[in-house]
């Protein structure tokens, strides 16, 4: 066995000031296996992966190449080693080509004076073949993130890489394109490529990896089969206890229904989507559903001023509510929550209490228009502890928090402003199994005290233990609503990818041929 290792790593130990990372861990990789890496953020996955590639030096500790000791001093170090990292955040120059993007680190060490763009647009074309028919002589910044994703594979492809590192590379894709990525996994590890798979999406795991290795508190606690456990035991090992529901208890089916809060009607942007209608009622988590690029996240950001919409019209508690722009919906109560948390949803490198009062600095301003610190820090000790948030002092910078913690700091933000209604886009991407559940948790918590909450989420799952009822987009169209035992993977999916409009009504099954929404 100690033949077909890879990759050794012993007794690593990492800190960074008073935090340690990493406490004298031990991983090992074999020849042409997909091995998983599961752990809560802050568990000590992303340190040891930024040292295996280069980005990090250990403290202390051994790392092992083919038996031989090596010392991976730089990312271009780990690239000539054959190893190659695809990165959760998305670390593309957006100004190029996608083709210029895939290519990159070969047009750097080219010593040639002309660039022959037909021969690198068509070898750019052939590799991205494989996932998606991204077109090469596209700008990255004219991509959806789902694309850059795909993008940002292609070029890890590129390299000879004989270990590839993928850190959550689902987490911005459709279930069509993760399904080719898995395949290419299989492929490749067949092939004698051997794979570290950074996820924290349980069935991934157990459908695409051979090993899994649990990590908690900087920690190796456990590395088994994934045949011999079940997920239970992967998340009981991450959390260092068992973990109780991921979901908290919906609003009793058999109740009245709840008063209108939220009413849209003939909402159209001309564009993206069109004659959207629906009512949210006070109280209620509504899940919106569909494909990536079906215009769920548009239909969002229209209603709350951030995307230009030609018509439609909303009523907030029975008044109607001009579509202005944000800082008009802001102050009528209705807030939104970005899928790019880092680049929408916080600011990364200011302090907690900086990103929780930036929405309207009105509430911690002095007699004299300047922000008043004291209470500032008050705000944002107060949300941060109403949500669980775990902190340092509240004038560490965002960047310093684990990825759950980064949106509860979103969060708070929203809160800052007393909302009536919450839209939240994608809000548990690449947070921790745990953590996850603390946000579902806090979702239900709003809801319960008259908060209306519309959640935009690619996890079947996530939607389906969270929301009250769910509405399905397709191609821009609301094509149907499911909720109570019609609640299905199958019948999101099935309305998500037909053209058949269906709608569930109380007390009846999705039927073939339904009637409209609104």
């Amino acid at each position: 066995m100690a033949d077909d290792l890879v990759l050794r790593i012993s007794n690593v130990s990492k800190s960074f000031g008073a935090i340690q990372a990493l406490r004298g861990v031990d991983f090992e990789l074999r020849r042409g296996e997909v091995h998983a890496i599961a752990g809560e953020n802050g568990a000590g996955k992303s340190t040891l992966m930024n040292i295996i590639d280069g980005i990090l030096r250990p403290d202390s500790g051994e790392i092992f190449l083919n038996g031989a000791p090596v010392e991976i001093t730089s990312p271009a170090r780990a690239q000539e080693l054959g190893i190659g990292f695809v990165h959760q955040e998305i670390a593309l120059c957006s100004d190029v080509t996608v083709a210029e993007n895939i290519f990159m680190a070969e047009i750097n060490a080219s010593r040639k004076w002309f660039m022959d763009y037909a021969a690198l647009h068509a070898r750019a074309r052939e590799t991205l073949a494989q996932l998606s028919p991204i077109e090469p002589t596209l700008l990255v910044r004219d991509l959806s993130i789902s694309s850059q994703q795909l993008v940002e594979i292609a070029k890890a492809l590129t390299l000879d890489c004989r270990i590839l590192i993928l850190d959550e590379p689902t987490a911005a894709l459709t279930e069509h394109e993760a399904q080719l990525l898995f395949g290419i996994m299989r492929r490749l590890a067949a092939g004698g490529i051997s794979i570290i798979y950074i996820s924290h999406r349980m069935v991934e795991i157990f459908d695409n990896c051979d090993r899994v290795t649990v990590f908690r508190d900087g920690r190796h606690i456990a590395t088994r089969e994934v045949a011999e456990i079940t997920p239970d035991f992967v998340v009981n090992s991450m959390v260092g206890r068992v973990l109780g529901k991921l979901y908290p208890p919906k609003r009793d089916a058999a109740a009245p229904p709840p008063a209108p809060l939220l009413s849209v009607a003939g909402l159209t942007d001309g564009k993206r989507f069109r004659d959207v209608g629906f009512t949210l009622g006070r109280g209620e988590i509504l899940g919106l559903a569909g494909l990536i690029g079906a215009g769920r996240s548009e239909i969002v950001k229209g209603i709350c001023g951030l995307h230009p919409v030609t018509a439609g019209r909303l009523e907030l508690d029975g008044t109607e509510l001009p579509i202005r722009s944000y800082r008009h919906s802001i102050d009528n109560g209705l807030v939104y929550l970005s899928e790019d948390r880092k680049g929408d949803g916080v600011f990364i490198d200011l302090p907690i209490a900086a990103n929780v009062s930036a929405l309207d600095l009105r509430q911690v301003s002095s007699r004299w228009g300047t922000v008043d610190a004291e209470k500032e820090a008050e705000q944002a000790g107060r949300l941060g502890d109403r949500l669980g948030l775990k902190r340092g002092s509240i004038d560490d910078p965002v960047s310093s928090l684990s990825g759950g913690n980064q949106q509860k700091v979103a969060l708070a933000k929203m809160l800052s402003v007393e909302p009536r209604v919450i839209f939240l886009d994608e809000p548990t991407r690449g947070v921790d199994v745990g953590a996850k559940a603390e946000i579902h948790r806090i979702l239900r918590e709003l809801a319960n005290n008259g908060v209306g909450i519309v959640v935009v989420s690619s996890e079947l799952p996530e939607l389906i233990g969270l929301c009250d009822r769910v509405l399905v987009v397709r191609e821009g169209l609301l094509n149907g609503e499911v909720a109570g035992d019609a609640l299905t993977e199958e019948n999101i999916i099935r309305l998500a990818s037909f053209t058949e409009r269906t709608v569930r009504p109380e007390g009846e099954s999705l039927r073939p041929e339904g009637e409209n929404l609104h």
